[in-house]
Order: C-alpha cells, then sequence, then structure tokens
C-alpha cells in the first residue's frame, strides 16, 4: 500500500517559482493529495478482511481550493469501492483537511493528539510518523523564508513588531516575544524580511534581529515604522542609521487618550486627534497638530507634553511621497499579520517549545508572503520617488485661506462637538 510518506516532497523536492521562493499552495495540494490517496488505499483494506481482494485502480479528479487533486481509487474483485462519503466531505472542507495536519502540527500539538483529532475527522488511519514527515517538509519551508537572500531587492520601508504568546521553555511557562519584519521593496511589493522568537522586546534582542535583516542583504532603508518601544528604537538608529522613524500613529493616539482622567475627556482627545489624521495635506496636518495639542493641553496637559516629545516622529511619514502617506503612518499591516497569528494559534493555550511557535509563525507567514506576490502594493513610480534625493511634492490644497484658518475651523468643529475641551479650560 502506498504511504502518505512516500507522496510529500522531500527537502530537495519542495516545489518552488522561478524565484525560488516556495510555491505554497503547490505543496499543500501535494500533500492533499497524499493524504487523500492513503485514506482510501486504508479503507479498501479494511474491505477486503473478508476475503475479497484488491484489484488495481480507476483514476480521477477532485477540484478543491488548492488545485486539482488526482485520485487512485482502488477496485476490488467482489463488489464496488467508491469513497463517496470521503470526498463528498472533503470537497466541501478541502482546507480544513490540510489544517487538520499542518495547522495542528504549525500549533505545536503533539503527534499522538493529532491522530484523536484526525479520527474525529473520519481519517483512521493518520500515524504520526505521518505527520512528523509533513512537520519535516513545514520546518524546510520556514527555513527557507528565515534565511532567504535580501539583497535582490532596496527595501525603502519596513515595518517592524512583536506580539507575545505563552511558550514553555526550559521548564516553565512565559510569554515569548514572536518578532518580525515586513518590507515594501523598490518593484512595490511587500515581502516578509525576517522572523523570530526572543526572551523580551529588549534593546539586544531588537538589535540581534534588525542586524540579521542588514546581513541578509535588507538594505536601502528610508523610513522604519513601529511603536515607540525604546529599544527597538534605538536598534533602529543602529541598524539603519540616517532612517527616519514614524511612531506609529494608532498607538500613539492610544497612548495619549491614556493619560486623560476620564472617559469623556479621553473621547474628546481622540476625536481632536483623528480630526488632526483625517487631513491629507502636508502643511494642515502640521498646523492641525499645533493646534491639537494646545486644545488637549486644556483639559490634559499629560497628554499635550507626549504628543508635543512626539511630533517629529508623529509627523516624519509626511516627508515621504503622498501616495504613502495612509501606509507608512501606522503599523497596520503588522497588526493584521498578528490577528491572524493569534487566530490561528487560539487552539493553543501554551506552545509545548520555541521550535513550535517559529513553525506556527512561518507557517502564517509563508501564506502571507505567497499572497503579497501576487499584488503591488505601491506602484514603480511612486516607489522611486521614495528612494530620490529630491522632496516629494504634495497635490495643491483644496481648501480656502491659510492652513492655519482651515486647521482653526476643524478643531472649532470638533471642539463644539466635544465640549468637555472647552469646559475643563
Amino acid at each position: 500500500m502506498e504511504s502518505v510518506e512516500h507522496g510529500l516532497p522531500t527537502a530537495t523536492e519542495i516545489p518552488r517559482f522561478d524565484d525560488g521562493m516556495v510555491n505554497i499552495q503547490e505543496l499543500i495540494r501535494i500533500m492533499a493529495e497524499a493524504l487523500v490517496n492513503e485514506i482510501m488505499d486504508a479503507q479498501a483494506e479494511d474491505a477486503c478482511a473478508d476475503g475479497n481482494q484488491r484489484n488495481g485502480y480507476r483514476e480521477r479528479t477532485l477540484v478543491t481550493s488548492v488545485g486539482v487533486i488526482n485520485l487512485r481509487i482502488p477496485k476490488l474483485r467482489r463488489g464496488s469501492y467508491f469513497p463517496e462519503d470521503l470526498l463528498v466531505r472533503y470537497s466541501r472542507v478541502d482546507r480544513a483537511v490540510i489544517a487538520a495536519v499542518s495547522e495542528m502540527v504549525t500549533c505545536g500539538v503533539s503527534t499522538r493528539k493529532v491522530e484523536r483529532i484526525a479520527a474525529q475527522m473520519g481519517i483512521d488511519r493518520m500515524s504520526s510518523s505521518q505527520v512528523s514527515r509533513i512537520c519535516e517538509a513545514l520546518d524546510a519551508t520556514i527555513a527557507d523564508l528565515q534565511e532567504r537572500d535580501l539583497s535582490d531587492n532596496a527595501f525603502p520601508y519596513i515595518w517592524v513588531d512583536a506580539t507575545y504568546i505563552r511558550c514553555r521553555d526550559e521548564g516553565h511557562v512565559s510569554s515569548c516575544a514572536l518578532v518580525t519584519a515586513i518590507g515594501a521593496g523598490a518593484d512595490g511589493y511587500r515581502r516578509l524580511l525576517g522572523l523570530d522568537a526572543i526572551d523580551t522586546e529588549s534593546y539586544a534582542g531588537w538589535l540581534a534581529f534588525l542586524r540579521s535583516l542588514r546581513e541578509r542583504g535588507a538594505d536601502g532603508v528610508v523610513c522604519v515604522t513601529s511603536d515607540a518601544h525604546e529599544g527597538l528604537r534605538r536598534a533602529i538608529e543602529e541598524v539603519f542609521p540616517g532612517a527616519a522613524w514614524q511612531r506609529c500613529i494608532v498607538h500613539l493616539m492610544r497612548n495619549a487618550a491614556s493619560l486623560a482622567p476620564t472617559r469623556q475627556k479621553r473621547a474628546a482627545a481622540l476625536a481632536i486627534l483623528h480630526a488632526v489624521f483625517a487631513e491629507r495635506d502636508p502643511g494642515l496636518v502640521r498646523e492641525l497638530y499645533h493646534l491639537a495639542c494646545r486644545e488637549i493641553h486644556s483639559f490634559c496637559p499629560k497628554a499635550a507634553e507626549l504628543l508635543e516629545e512626539a511630533e517629529a516622529d508623529a509627523l516624519a511619514y509626511l516627508d515621504f511621497p503622498y501616495a504613502h502617506h495612509r501606509r507608512l503612518r501606522t503599523n497596520n499591516v503588522q497588526e493584521r499579520a498578528n490577528r491572524e497569528l493569534k487566530r490561528r494559534s487560539r487552539v493553543v493555550q501554551v506552545f509545548p517549545s520555541r521550535k513550535s511557535l517559529i513553525r506556527m509563525l512561518g507557517a502564517v507567514f509563508s501564506e502571507m508572503d505567497e499572497d503579497w506576490a501576487t499584488r503591488r502594493w505601491f506602484t514603480e513610480e511612486s516607489i522611486a520617488q521614495a528612494l530620490a534625493p529630491a522632496k516629494p511634492t504634495a497635490p495643491a490644497p483644496a481648501y480656502e485661506g491659510t492652513a492655519e484658518e482651515h486647521a482653526r475651523r476643524i478643531i472649532d468643529v470638533v471642539i463644539a462637538d466635544n465640549p468637555i475641551g472647552r469646559k475643563a479650560a
């Protein structure tokens, strides 16, 4: 009987695109094909327990969301075997069948537990050795993702972040920081630049991580977006000297609002700040920011002080191409990735090892990286402006009067809707 192990590609046989990147969809298709054929063989063997005999195979195809699967349906000398229940179930949840193996593997679930869960799904012959084989294929894919050469492209923009997930390490359970870097290349496409698991978001941890990016060829960086972790900021300045640092405005607004003493004042501070960053004209945004600091100071001096200190870093994005402002000023690309990590790791409360954490992280980002490679994020023309020495120009303002006058009108409207600010003045 043919085994799933024999149907899976070895590390040297992993399907790849012409540029060397792993073809994740084709890899999953191969895994799915091998798994389904193994299940049918096992079921046919069970049908022969009463003395019946196998009589070759008949070929058919099954269209799934990961591609066309070639099925080898066993034939019997007496009667017939047709896996109708299996095929109907697989057609309906083809993603879940592979996820029932690879997802649990990437989440650090033990092979014995995978066997039990697979049996509950109707997969009766899922052995621990088969799961281990799938695990090996995933590890090869993730290692390729972690170690790939980045010198073939410049990366003017980089977004870095960390998310914490509980992990067992040397017998103790603690929160482990999963750190990632996403870059926008000179070709306009997003790529995962690096990923790792570190103890804490310390300066040393971030420094080692960012240095690994430089050593693999990440260069041409003009702006790095992140939250305001002090160790991370120091590491950015050291590894990418001359690059601007953009403080994520979403985190900044939350930090400022958290300093307000009441719910009403927090709401007023957020409303004012949202009005600032809702505008696109660079001159107007700067005027609004100054007015916002003065207004917020009237009812929350601590928040205003934070905003005043953060002005240069909060508004760094205004010095880059106009078309990039919305994406450059926040860490939303990282936040979306982190939400997906949390969603997929929810099944495992505590990961058994750092290796399982990296496996999960890498598997999720492999999928994302594959998707990003199909969609250009920035046009080549606009990304070229980021690398040009000349400062890009923004479109002409669409408002009447000076930026200061229009900013005053906008802030007055916000204050009228949130009178707590004036009341406390």
